[in-house]
């Protein structure tokens, strides 16, 4: 197990990649209920996108205190999404560590395009996985099916 210098006293942080070893129940209300990009996620769609995708867990001892995936076909491409660190461990170095943690990742050694999108971190991608603004932004498209949520 790694010691986190920036965690608390005594608490020793460590990585999983083992969804198994995930704490569903904290993924789910993380991202479904506190995460601003997936309010409202459906739990089916949480499980689904948990199965379907390399995962990284932080944790400490068997709390969970953080989550990410990345959407890849092992050689070519990769989605870097779902980063979420819990409030109480926000300003502790979790989501930085998190990041080293995924980009060093072996399974993502020869992956040669990682890709992800922030609305306010993307200092901390910068720092931390390398990562900079997309060189073309015009030439990504979308085809966005979410439902937008009712607001009445």
């Amino acid at each position: 197990m790694d010691e986190d210098s920036s965690a608390p006293s005594g608490s020793e942080i460590r990585v999983s990649t083992d969804p198994a070893e995930f704490d569903l129940e904290w993924v789910v209300s993380a991202l479904s209920e506190r995460a601003y990009w997936a309010l409202g996620r459906p739990r089916e769609a949480i499980v689904a996108s948990l199965a379907n995708s390399l995962c990284y867990g932080l944790f400490d001892g068997r709390e969970q205190v953080a989550v990410a995936r990345v959407v890849t076909d092992r050689a070519t491409f990769g989605w870097l999404c779902d980063v979420f660190v819990d409030e109480a461990w926000r300003g502790k170095g979790l989501g930085g560590r998190l990041i080293d943690e995924i980009v060093a990742d072996p399974r993502l050694r020869d992956v040669p395009r990682l890709v992800l999108a922030t609305r306010d971190a993307g200092e901390l991608y910068r720092r931390h996985g390398g990562f900079e603004p997309l060189a073309a932004p015009e030439r990504f498209m979308e085809r966005d099916r979410r439902e937008l949520p009712d607001t009445s």
